[in-house]
């Protein structure tokens, strides 16, 4: 079986990241378990000192993207688990989404998450994201957000570099994509913390929202400068 270094992006997590990594230390199986404290305010980082292999303490707030790009050149493993610092006691399901890439399946598995207890926004990020990503490289996406992916190292190598932010997702399915890799989309029932209907939420899901268009807008420039090159 391929080593497994876990990567877990983290800012201001101190009430989950605790619950978190104990979850993948007793009940799931890694080489290799990082976390990439993001310039939290909260103790995040000295809490997950507790359980982690290593943690990075990035000097200020850097965005998800910056964290996870970070986390991946720090890690030995043959194969890099992304995962969210807020999936408590369900970042146990990890080895549902890690399998098809042990088994060469794919060479990416990103995890589709069971449907919200309560809706959030109007999917308008999400909507975009999917049909941006249809447009771009023509596949059908249920998760195109879904931050818990299993990815082969050697994809990242390829890559190089991760889109910086929210977008880091959208560009990261695009990219592997583009260059050949195999991206598979897997249930898995991991539940985590879900934006609300409030001011925050509608903050949140608004910067996620121009994020992605960002990143889309690159990548469809990306795609046109290679044509025009090619």
């Amino acid at each position: 079986m391929k080593k497994v270094s876990v990567v877990i992006p983290a800012y201001n997590e101190a009430d989950a990241i605790g619950a978190t990594l104990r979850a993948i230390r007793e009940r799931f199986f890694c080489d290799e378990l990082i976390v990439v404290d993001d310039g939290s305010k909260d103790g995040t980082g000295e809490l997950a000192k507790k359980w982690a292999d290593l943690v990075i303490q990035l000097p200020g707030n850097r965005g998800k993207g910056a964290a996870l790009q970070t986390g991946w050149q720090h890690a030995k493993g043959e194969v890099v688990l992304f995962l969210d610092g807020d999936l408590r006691e369900s970042a146990a399901e990890a080895a549902h989404l890690l399998l098809p890439v042990q088994e060469d399946a794919c060479d990416m598995a990103v995890a589709v998450l069971p449907p919200p207890k309560t809706k959030g926004g109007m999917g308008l990020a999400k909507g975009l994201a999917h049909h941006g990503i249809r447009m771009l490289t023509g596949f059908e996406t249920l998760a195109p957000l879904s931050g818990q992916r299993a990815v082969r190292k050697e994809v990242l190598d390829q890559l190089g570099k991760l889109d910086k932010g929210f977008g880091v997702e959208v560009g990261l399915t695009v990219d592997a994509l583009r260059a050949g890799y195999r991206v598979m989309e897997v249930p898995v029932r991991f539940s985590h913390r879900e934006t609300g209907n409030n001011m925050a939420g509608f903050c949140h899901r608004g910067k996620e929202f121009i994020a992605i268009s960002r990143t889309l807008c690159r990548k469809w420039w990306e795609g046109h400068a290679w044509a025009r090159n090619g």
